[in-house]
């Protein structure tokens, strides 16, 4: 069996996507694909790093996709999630039928398969946890809902990266108090909404994969 790997991972949900047509279901997820892709290469340019030494999969969910990050970054998903976000009302300005996105983030694990079409594919708890944060009912646009272990990795990562700690505070980053709801399975979750006042993309960490 192979071996869990505990890693951030950042989920967007396109809001209200199963009430758009076929055309409209399939240009939005097709632009927010490739546009996020593109952000995230630009991103790395600065790092010098390859695509895919940040993040190891990304994985569709039908009305968004999962984004499996290396846990070598591990705390950098928060980061991640606020860029993904900020990009979001870029899109907006683009597609009036947009509604914006949810976006959750959570540390957890997830285990690597070959799915029936011989493709390196994902599964896990990590996954389907991440998921219930986007169920929270007080979800406001223009935030990321992240889970305690995402909040704990992130607090290591600033200790790691002090840099990015006076990123934080030169973009305004704010946090709600902590949040304690139940999933549809009725199972207790605890995060919090976290926002930056002064939105943009932050690239990652020069961070030594050898």
């Amino acid at each position: 069996m192979k071996q869990e790997i505990i890693t951030d991972i950042i989920l967007v949900d396109i809001i209200n996507f199963s009430t758009l047509t076929s055309k409209q279901q399939l240009e939005i997820i097709t632009f927010l694909t490739k546009s996020y892709r593109r952000v995230i290469e630009k991103m790395l340019v600065s790092s010098k790093m390859p695509l895919s030494t940040l993040i190891m999969s990304f994985v569709s969910t039908g009305d968004g996709f999962y984004c499996i990050l290396d846990p070598k970054l591990k705390g950098y998903g928060t980061f991640l999630g606020l860029s993904f976000n900020h990009f979001s009302e870029q899109i907006s300005k683009k597609y009036p039928y947009f509604q914006g996105i949810k976006i959750a983030v959570h540390t957890g694990g997830v285990s690597r398969f070959t799915d029936i079409l011989g493709n390196e594919n994902y599964i896990g708890d990590g996954l389907n946890d991440c998921s219930r944060f986007i169920e929270f009912k007080n979800f406001t646009i223009s935030t990321v809902m992240i889970s305690d272990t995402a909040y704990n990795e992130l607090k290591k990562f600033l200790r790691y990266h002090r840099d990015f700690e006076k990123i934080l505070i030169e973009r305004e980053f704010k946090r709600s108090k902590a949040y304690t709801f139940h999933d549809k399975h009725q199972n207790e979750k605890k995060g919090y909404l976290v926002w930056l006042r002064k939105s943009g993309i932050i690239t990652p960490p020069k961070i030594d994969f050898l």
